[in-house]
């Protein structure tokens, strides 16, 4: 998927709720989830220490929270199984929170596993 600069502008303006529903639609449109990866994944933190995986649904969003913190990591792409079947109940495992589409000024929503799963699921029901 080709995301134009116009398109990039303008979603990454949406407030995190929105843009939360646009990564579920992509991402079950497309079966594609992208991360930003160097010698591991990144990852991020809540105000209160808690561990967050970042995720975005295209390559040109994350690659533009590759600075700061994460200068020099690349965007990742995998599979929209392996984040349903693998990465999630990992996740779920380990106390680590799934972080929806950050942008360089906002750090995005993080809902709980179950409620990923839930609305990723409620959209495979359109396909």
């Amino acid at each position: 998927m080709k995301i134009n600069q116009k398109q990039i502008e303008s979603v990454v303006a949406l407030p995190g709720a929105k843009r939360y529903e646009h990564f579920i639609k992509v991402v079950v449109n497309w079966e594609e989830v992208w991360g930003l990866y160097q010698d591991g994944w990144a990852l991020a933190a809540t105000d209160d220490g808690k561990k967050v995986f970042p995720v975005w649904p295209a390559k040109e969003y994350a690659a533009l929270c590759a600075a700061r913190e994460w200068s020099g990591y690349e965007p990742t792409s995998f599979s929209l199984d392996s984040l349903m079947d693998e990465l999630l109940p990992n996740l779920k495992r380990d106390g680590v929170l799934l972080g929806v589409f950050y942008t360089p000024s906002d750090k995005g929503i993080t809902p709980t596993i179950d409620q990923v799963l839930e609305d990723i699921n409620h959209e495979l029901e359109n396909y």
